[in-house]
């Protein structure tokens, strides 16, 4: 075992501080990482606070990871000392049932690993997450990642990359395809240029005009207000994919509408409470509401391919991890544009 600093919660109603956190010595299959980067997600806020409930004190959030390897352990093929890595939402799953074996570790039957406040395969041993200095990860959970881009906007990419990446991809967005985004924060804006680089026709639709000027900065072609009614009405049937961020209570009723038929609602955000879907708004069209999680572990190093392809990273904030309980504040207030990124540096020092 190793004695790592991190920042963790204590309680719900108690801010982050620092905690001697242990790292398991790495085991064969193993590898050991230097984090230099973490981003900081809502989820972090909601199991911090346990906002969600189950949360397991001390709580170690983080898993938007970047940092380089370490160590390795003797039966690592994948990875070598020095190389750049990233850790995403979770660190292991079964490895055995169906959706391990599609490639969906994230849907495991058996429960993945997730990064933090989960617990291992063992099913004894919790996981600490990337507000630390270091990590130990399987290898097959750790992936690559290129230097070409700026790491610390990198980070957020392992979260809010993929969750929007998986079901643009999953429902086949295509060039010409007019896909709509609902909410520019960090899934949102990352949501905004990843479909642009499909090829896709983007609109982002938000209640604030003054998020106009950033949405075209971002690669969308259209901004639309969704506070007016005339405007809303004279959407109806416009969109062939509608891509939900918004965690906060809205009517989804009012969205599908503008799907064309057989066109798709993708909910990624987590409302504290659902909305009442009358039937109508989807059989008179056709139309779906899903929902999608992350992706596994194949998708995620696609996806991480993809954005060093063309270029897309987070639009981040970097902050010391002495900042991070303010972070928090500002992040519930939508004051950062559009992701918190920890200088792990800063945790060293």
């Amino acid at each position: 075992m190793t004695q790592v600093k991190s920042y963790a919660a204590q309680k719900a109603d108690q801010p982050l501080a620092p905690f001697d956190l242990e790292r398991r010595t790495p085991g064969p299959t193993d590898i050991e990482i230097e984090i230099l980067y973490c981003g900081v997600c809502h989820s972090d806020i909601h199991t911090a606070r346990d906002e969600w409930g189950g949360t397991m004190y001390p709580v170690v959030p983080g898993h938007e990871i970047v940092g380089k390897v370490s160590s390795v352990g003797s039966e690592v093929t994948k990875h070598k000392i020095g190389d750049t890595v990233g850790v995403g939402c979770f660190v292991d799953s079964c490895g055995h049932c169906n959706n391990c074996a599609e490639d969906l570790e994230q849907y495991c039957e058996n429960g993945s690993s997730m990064t933090y406040n989960s617990m291992l395969q063992d099913k004894k041993t919790i996981t600490y997450g990337g507000y630390s200095t270091h990590i130990v990860v399987t290898e097959k959970f750790v992936l690559s990642v290129s230097d070409k881009l700026p790491l610390e906007a990198v980070a957020p990419l392992l979260c809010a990359g993929i969750t929007t990446y998986s079901p643009l991809k999953h429902w086949n967005v295509k060039a010409g395809d007019k896909v709509a985004v609902v909410g520019l924060g960090g899934l949102g804006h990352m949501a905004v240029k990843i479909a642009a680089a499909m090829g896709a026709e983007v609109t982002m639709l938000s209640r604030s005009p003054e998020k106009a000027k950033d949405a075209d900065a971002l690669g969308a072609h259209h901004f639309e207000l969704t506070t007016d009614p005339e405007n809303m009405k004279k959407m109806t049937g416009r969109f062939d994919i509608i891509i939900d961020t918004v965690s906060a209570q809205h009517d989804y009723n009012s969205y599908l509408k503008l799907l064309k038929t057989d066109g798709t609602m993708v909910l990624l955000g987590v409302p504290p409470q659902m909305e009442k879907i009358h039937a109508g708004s989807l059989i008179f069209g056709r139309k779906s509401l899903v929902g999608s999680l992350v992706g596994g572990i194949k998708e995620t190093q696609e996806m991480l391919d993809f954005c060093a392809e063309h270029n897309i990273v987070s639009d981040v904030e970097v902050i010391s991890i002495d900042k991070i309980n303010e972070a928090y504040e500002r992040t519930i207030a939508g004051d950062v544009h559009y992701r918190f990124v920890i200088d792990m540096a800063s945790l060293k020092n």
